[in-house]
């Protein structure tokens, strides 16, 4: 996207739904971030950097702003109130679809978080980018994201796996669909 093209994300982006509140990272989340981040499950399931230190948290709080003035994805810390982080959730638009991500911390996994981000997120692309579907990429073996894809309506679609390697692992993502209601 060119720097004369305005990105598609507000300067700054505050969604509130679900008992939730998705909110932009800030400097004041660096210390929470790896205890977040840093464990085998995300180093396993996500292209999330592992270990991730405190160099890594402030390296994915300047990504989170560089993607977010490109226009390509906004990162948000998932909260109950609008404080201390418990996760984050992604937006991310690609040629292949309107994609949502997220990774919960494990100290907060089990209270419905990941499902209840990914509504407020889809209902965000739907109602204020006008995008018609939004899409989840996961491996099939990753029994707690495809529960969450289910659990929110989406629908494995029949499209090719997408193959490929990260951290020395190969993978095979499936494409599930959701679309605007």
């Amino acid at each position: 996207m060119s720097s004369s093209t305005p990105s598609p994300f507000s300067e700054r982006v505050e969604l509130r739904g679900e008992g939730l509140v998705l909110r932009d990272w800030a400097e004041g989340d660096l210390a929470a971030m790896p205890g977040l981040f840093d464990h085998p499950d995300i180093a396993h399931w996500t292209p999330i950097v592992s270990p991730f230190d405190e160099a890594a948290a402030r390296d994915r709080l300047e990504r989170a702003r560089r993607l977010r003035a490109e226009g390509t994805a906004v990162l948000l810390a998932v909260t109950a109130d609008g404080g201390t982080p418990l996760g984050e959730v992604m937006l991310r638009r690609a040629p292949e679809g309107t994609e949502i991500g997220y990774a919960i911390g494990p100290a907060h996994r089990g209270q419905g978080l990941a499902a209840r981000a990914v509504r407020v997120v889809a209902a965000y692309a739907f109602e204020q980018l006008g995008v018609d579907r939004v899409i989840l990429e996961l491996e099939a073996d990753n029994a707690a994201s495809v529960a969450v894809a289910v659990r929110t309506g989406f629908s494995l679609l029949d499209v090719p796996l997408i193959e490929g390697e990260e951290k020395g692992r190969a993978y095979a993502l499936q494409t599930w669909g959701l679309d605007r209601p």
